[in-house]
This record gives structure tokens, sequence and C-alpha cells, in this order.
């Protein structure tokens, strides 16, 4: 999901239904937004009763003016543009396990990306101060 001029929240499920989505959709979205998807969703069972506008890419259709308003995609497939580049062009494979953390990352980075590298540098190590990543305690045989 992502808010035009405003920020992104990726989410991993094991599979896109209307029934896994219903509940990030109802706490991530308020009730009065417009939502925006192309024609080949599940989240049209997910999104009722919200107000709900689609473009359709089979029809070669990719932005429209309704009330003033442009219905497109494009700031979603920006932000899933950056995340597949991300994956096949630096990390190569992302095993379904770490695939929450990689979102984590790239979401940070698209939330971030009209600071300076040091202004995200400081914000980033803000955010890990107190943490750490632990693999599984070594036991000694």
């Amino acid at each position: 999901m992502v808010q035009r001029n405003g920020d992104v929240r990726s989410h991993h499920v094991q599979r896109v239904t209307a029934n896994n989505l219903r509940p990030i959709i109802y706490h991530n979205i308020e009730y009065g937004a417009q939502i925006m998807t192309d024609t080949g969703t599940v989240l049209h069972g997910a999104i009722h009763p919200r107000k709900h506008e689609q473009v359709n890419h089979t029809k070669e259709e990719y932005a429209r003016y309704e009330r003033g308003v442009c219905v497109s995609t494009n700031t979603v497939e920006g932000f899933f543009s950056l995340l597949k580049r991300g994956i096949n062009g630096i990390y190569h494979h992302v095993g379904s396990q770490h695939l929450h953390r990689y979102l984590c990352e790239f979401d940070f980075r698209y939330n971030n990306r009209k600071i300076t590298d040091g202004e995200r540098s400081i914000k980033l190590i803000g955010k890990v101060s107190g943490k750490r990543l632990m693999y599984k305690e070594i036991v000694p045989n």
C-alpha cells in the first residue's frame, strides 16, 4: 500500500486472498480513503465497502481523471519497480523466511527518499539503537 505523496507499507502474506488482505487493509487504510487498483486484483472483496477505483491495463488504460482525481496505480507500481530491481539486482535471492525484513528495508528507503544521505543515515542509526539481530545461540558440544 502506498499513499500518494506519502509513505508505503508493504506486507508479506503467504497467499494473496481477500480474507488475508482484509485485516491489513482495515488496519492501515482510513475508512473514507479512496483505494485505486488494477482490475486484475483479489482486493475487491477485501476493500468493500470503501471507495474503490480501478484502471484496466488489459485495455491499455493506465490513468484517467474522474471528479478531478487521477485514478492510476503508478505510485505503487513505482515502488514495486524499486523493490524488484533491488531484489534482482542487489540480493538476487530472497528467502520467504526473511522477506519481511527486505520489505522493511525497502519501505524505509522509499519513505525516506526525499532526505539527504546523511539525514537518512542518522535516522537509520536512531532506529537500530539497542537492537541486535542474532542467529540461534550456539550450544557447545
